[in-house]
């Protein structure tokens, strides 16, 4: 009886453990694809898992039929009959893991030639270099002549080619809801595809233990209908041409004096040391993972050490108030989209 109370005293926590399998943020799943990619390797997961099971349930059912059928009985001191040696068994349990084997191996082998396919389709097949860093992405978009920081746009329904590159250590790129990762690593180039069948937000990871706050390089794919899509292409080259809009705000001086046009691109402005705001106005979150308000930005910019170790931005602890104030409203104002 004792065993049967331990037993169930587990039960709560194996309830908990069912229950989180469910829990989880739209869009960074495998299991809800939202890509022809993301949808081939759910296809396959689910085909292995069905092998799984009929494989399990067919020597369970072996294993229970012995077990009743050859079970010893009162005064039966009889041995039954022995199957070693039987060709015809042999053939069977050879025949049979080749069999499953097979339906396994061809279209992995298919599709993985497949998802290796980073043949452009078409003139206007959009090409992006993804750069990782400590701990943030860079994503060049170079035959339309500008970079972002951390959020990346692609067209819906459209194959999209990426160019996977690492600046310090090695990195993975992975949109769970749009296909398979690739490492990022230094000094190799590696080439993806992915495709998003409907608009939305679907969310990345870096999944290569990378540094202390690996775990917070997150980013963002973007897919947007193909007009929007050129829209905002437009936009980010127009503000990349023409940077008096954001030169002339009362935040810019800051920005400037401060040196952080040293490390930050705005347009045609800037260096590459640290992400392009170009479009920052329009970000969801703060460094990567931080509610987008004025109290984390203050927060991230007197000491981002703090929020994200081992960063390479320099902390502005003395920083006055009203430089403060004007810097971030510099910085929320750095839209490109109405």
């Amino acid at each position: 009886m004792s065993k049967w109370k331990n037993a169930l005293r587990l039960l709560p926590l194996t309830l908990l453990v069912f229950f989180m399998t469910g829990c989880g943020e739209a869009n960074l799943t495998a299991l809800d694809p939202k890509g022809p990619q993301a949808q081939w390797i759910y296809d396959k997961m689910l085909l292995s898992l069905f092998v799984m099971i009929f494989v399990a349930v067919f020597v369970f059912a072996i294993f229970f039929i012995i077990l009743i059928k050859f079970r010893r009985k009162p005064g039966d001191d009889t041995y039954p009959k022995q199957v070693h040696g039987s060709t015809t068994l042999e053939i069977i349990w050879t025949a049979i893991p080749i069999l499953l084997l097979a339906i396994l191996a061809v279209p992995t082998i298919t599709g993985s030639f497949m998802m290796a396919d980073t043949e452009p389709e078409g003139d206007h097949t959009v090409h992006i270099k993804v750069t990782g860093h400590q701990f943030w992405w860079q994503f060049d978009y170079e035959d339309e002549g500008f970079t972002a920081g951390q959020d990346v746009y692609i067209p819906v329904g459209e194959k999209v080619i990426f160019e996977l590159h690492a600046s310090d250590v090695q990195h993975s790129f992975w949109v769970p809801a749009l296909g398979g990762k690739i490492d990022n690593i230094p000094g190799i180039t590696n080439h993806l595809w992915l495709e998003a069948d409907e608009p939305g937000i679907y969310k990345g990871k870096c999944t290569e233990l990378c540094g202390p706050e690996h775990a917070l390089m997150d980013f963002k794919v973007i897919a947007l209908e193909r007009s929007e899509y050129d829209a905002w292409v437009e936009s980010m080259q127009a503000r990349a041409e023409d940077t008096s809009e954001v030169v002339a705000h009362q935040g810019y001086e800051v920005f400037e004096t401060q040196g952080c046009i040293g490390c930050h691109a705005i347009g045609g402005m800037g260096s590459d040391l640290g992400p392009a705001l170009t479009n920052f106005g329009e970000r969801t979150v703060v460094a990567g993972y931080l509610e987008y308000n004025d109290e984390n930005l203050e927060a991230w910019i007197r000491d981002p050490e703090s929020l994200k170790q081992g960063n390479n931005m320099p902390a502005y602890p003395d920083l006055s108030d009203e430089d403060m104030a004007a810097l971030i409203a510099f910085l929320k104002s750095l839209n490109v989209q109405e």
